[in-house]
């Protein structure tokens, strides 16, 4: 394992081959709607699409992978807002490991109900993911299980940064990547994967306005507590850790900018998915749009928006796309 402070191109390479038969290598599409409003190119890596439905399925995959023997046999745990424990219950199954997953009650139903029905243990603690992440400690702890963090982990990042190498064939020309930002995996290994070859390119994340930890973690200048919320892009909640190994420094180092979007403009970015698009995508995936159609993004060549996920309760996105104003902070009061 490498001891270097960041996660480098060799160990984002090794993981591309170490996850290739599992994951699948999602397409890119062009639009025309999104183009007339950003006035350049804009490509949609629809990486919703993924086997589970997120890019979490990468990280995990490679992580499993790289355990040894003896820590297959204990098993795994880690806390999720709901894709990455998706996409680890998936990838312990295939590998024949016990799982168990920790979440907050601010979870939707239909991610507990999707991350079930691979066969993992959902247990729910509390009300926050750092609630949650006490469990996944004392499992640990007590019953020598082996914690697969959700972000701030080598493998973890090394397998998020593959879609950085996808994007470099698919979108050779990308003068803009708009990255959705949680607790920094994915921007920090798909930063990593693009700068390594084209530094110019730059890398903006995106994240909403209620809760958004990286963003207030970098505004501070170290990382810090930040109080999760209700929000359509319920995938995004969460700290990024006050222990913070390597997402912070990397997200600092090699991200370009951080901006924030409102409920009412992600709500604006999963309807023009659905109606404009033809994509189902949900809150946290469609980030990138909403700073798109809000006039947010200031382009620099070609802009390439990463639709993270797809893991929506459909009744939600039913709502929401017939032009319902959906206010999660009060239907979770």
């Amino acid at each position: 394992m490498s001891t270097e402070p960041v996660v480098g191109p060799e160990e984002i390479g090794s993981a591309r081959k170490t996850i290739a038969a599992t994951i699948r290598l999602t397409p890119v599409d062009r639009s025309a709607a999104l183009e007339e409003i950003a006035g350049s190119p804009v490509y949609l890596k629809l990486e919703h699409t993924q086997v589970t439905g997120s890019f979490k399925l990468r990280g995990a995959t490679n992580a499993v992978a790289n355990l040894s023997e003896g820590e297959k046999a204990r098993g795994v745990v880690g806390v999720s807002t709901g894709n990455h424990g998706r996409g680890l219950a998936y990838a312990a199954r295939a590998a024949g490991v016990p799982c168990i997953i920790c979440m907050s009650s601010l979870v939707p139903q239909a991610k507990i109900d999707g991350i079930r029905a691979q066969g993992a243990d959902v247990r729910i603690i509390g009300k926050s993911q750092d609630e949650a992440q006490e469990e996944v400690n004392r499992l640990v702890r007590d019953e020598g299980m082996v914690m697969i963090p959700p972000f701030d982990q080598r493998d973890i990042i090394a397998g998020q940064g593959t879609l950085g190498l996808e994007l470099l064939e698919q979108v050779p020309d990308a003068g803009t990547i708009l990255v959705p930002v949680s607790g920094g995996g994915l921007i920090s290994g798909v930063a990593a994967a693009i700068k390594a070859q084209r530094p110019g390119v730059r890398i903006i994340g995106v994240s909403m306005e209620r809760g958004a930890a990286m963003y207030a973690c970098q505004k501070a200048g170290k990382p810090v507590p930040v109080e999760e919320l209700p929000t359509l892009a319920d995938s995004l909640g969460g700290g990024i850790g006050l222990d913070n190994q390597l997402t912070f420094a990397m997200t600092r180092d090699l991200v370009d900018d951080l901006l924030l979007v409102s409920e009412t403009e992600i709500a604006a970015a999963i309807r023009h998915l659905y109606w404009k698009e033809r994509q189902i995508v949900e809150g946290s995936g469609a980030v990138g749009v909403a700073a798109i159609l809000a006039g947010k993004v200031r382009a620099a060549g070609p802009v390439v928006a990463i639709l993270s996920g797809g893991n929506i309760d459909l009744n939600q996105h039913h709502r929401i796309v017939s032009g319902e104003d959906v206010d999660v902070s009060k239907e979770a009061a």
